[in-house]
């Protein structure tokens, strides 16, 4: 069974960083798509970052190019997101996903497992 497990939302002034991590079990994590896509209030749900490629390709959204980084540690099976000057449009609930059979594509990847987000507003 595939579980997704976020962690390390909170909230922050603009300017702040914060980290997210994702504890993944239950498939292949090293050869999977795994992605962070977040969704604000009354506002569709979009990509952020992926990462694929045995962790050897990255993608972002262009809202968070270069303010946001992620990464996958294999051996603990754990995806993180690390956001650095957020702003207070970042506010969103933030949701880990892993490669598989589902309705969202994103970046070349089809997103079928999810976790239950985390929230992570920020603040002027």
């Amino acid at each position: 069974q595939v579980q997704l497990v976020e962690s390390g939302g909170g909230s922050v002034q603009a300017g702040g960083s914060l980290r997210l991590s994702c504890a993944t079990s239950g498939f292949t994590y090293r050869n999977s798509c795994m992605g962070w896509f977040r969704q604000a209030p009354g506002k569709e749900r979009e990509g952020v970052a992926s990462i694929y490629d045995g962790g050897r390709t990255t993608l972002y959204a262009v809202s968070v190019k270069g303010r946001f980084t992620i990464s996958q540690d294999n051996a603990k099976n754990t995806l993180y997101l690390q956001m650095n000057s957020l702003k207070p449009e970042d506010t969103a609930m933030y949701y880990c996903a892993a490669e598989g059979y589902g309705s969202t594509w994103w970046g070349g990847c089809q997103y079928g497992y999810w976790g239950q987000g985390t929230q992570v507003t920020v603040s002027s």
